[in-house]
C-alpha cells in the first residue's frame, strides 16, 4: 500500500529526533500514572495496556527546528502510525490497538499545541473514513470530556493513534458532523488514504486547510 512517506513529503528530515522507540512502558517519560488516571474517562485504554496494545513512541524537537519543519516530521510519523495500526484493527482484539507519539523539546517559534494542530486536523480527516482516530493532548494544556468534566492534565505533548469505537467516537466530533458522519460508517477496505491528494506534504496541509472549519457550540 502506497503512503505519503516518500522523499517529497519530507523535505525537512531531521526536525525531530527518535529518543526511544515504540514501547509499552517507555523509560524517558512517565506516562503509566498519567494512563491510570484517564481509565476512567478511556473505557478501553487499561484492557488494551493489559494486553501490551497501547504503545509510546518519543521524539524530541530538535534545538532551533522551525514549527514547519516540525510539523512536518510530526506528520510524517503519525503517517507511520496510522499504517502500523490499520492491520492490527482486524485481528483479535484490534479495537484496543493504540500508538501514542510523544514530542519534547520547543520549536524555535511556536508551542506543541501550534505544531499539532494542522497535522492533527489532516490526519483524523484522512483516516476517519478507515476508523482511524487521532487525539491530541498538549502538555498540562487543560482539557474536559464530552460532558465538560475536567480530566487529567497529559504529563507531556502527544498524538494518540488508535482504532475507533465507532458506538462512542462520533460524540466527541460535534463540532465536525460531517467527519463524525464518516467515522460513524467507517471500515477499512484497504483503500489507500492518499489516493486522491498529492503524496506531498503541502498539498495535504492545503487541502486541510479547505475542510469546513468546527462548527463551535
Amino acid at each position: 500500500m502506497a503512503v505519503c512517506t516518500g522523499g517529497a513529503s519530507r523535505p525537512t528530515a531531521g526536525a525531530l529526533r527518535l529518543v526511544e522507540g515504540r514501547s509499552v512502558r517507555p523509560t524517558c517519560v512517565d506516562v503509566e500514572g498519567y494512563a491510570a488516571s484517564m481509565f476512567a474517562y478511556c473505557p478501553y485504554l487499561e484492557a488494551s495496556m493489559v494486553r501490551g496494545m497501547t504503545g509510546w513512541t518519543v521524539y524530541e524537537i530538535v534545538p532551533g527546528a522551525h514549527r514547519e519543519a516540525v510539523e512536518v516530521e510530526l506528520f510524517h510519523v503519525a503517517v507511520q502510525a496510522a499504517e502500523w495500526v490499520r492491520p492490527l484493527m482486524r485481528r483479535r482484539h484490534g479495537a484496543l490497538a493504540c500508538e501514542n507519539i510523544v514530542i519534547l523539546g520547543n520549536a524555535a517559534d511556536a508551542d506543541h499545541s501550534e505544531v499539532m494542530a494542522w497535522p492533527h486536523w489532516a490526519l483524523k480527516h484522512l483516516y476517519g473514513p478507515v476508523g482511524v482516530m487521532f487525539g491530541k493532548f498538549a502538555q498540562r494544556a487543560r482539557e474536559c470530556d464530552r460532558f465538560g468534566r475536567s480530566i487529567p492534565s497529559a504529563p507531556v505533548s502527544f498524538l494518540p493513534v488508535r482504532a475507533s469505537v465507532r458506538s462512542r467516537d462520533p460524540q466527541f466530533l460535534h463540532d465536525t458532523p460531517d467527519l463524525a458522519q464518516c467515522l460513524a460508517g467507517a471500515d477499512d477496505d484497504g483503500r489507500d488514504v492518499f489516493e486522491h491528494i498529492p503524496c506531498d506534504w503541502k498539498a495535504v496541509r492545503a487541502w486541510a486547510a479547505s475542510l469546513p472549519v468546527p462548527q463551535r457550540r
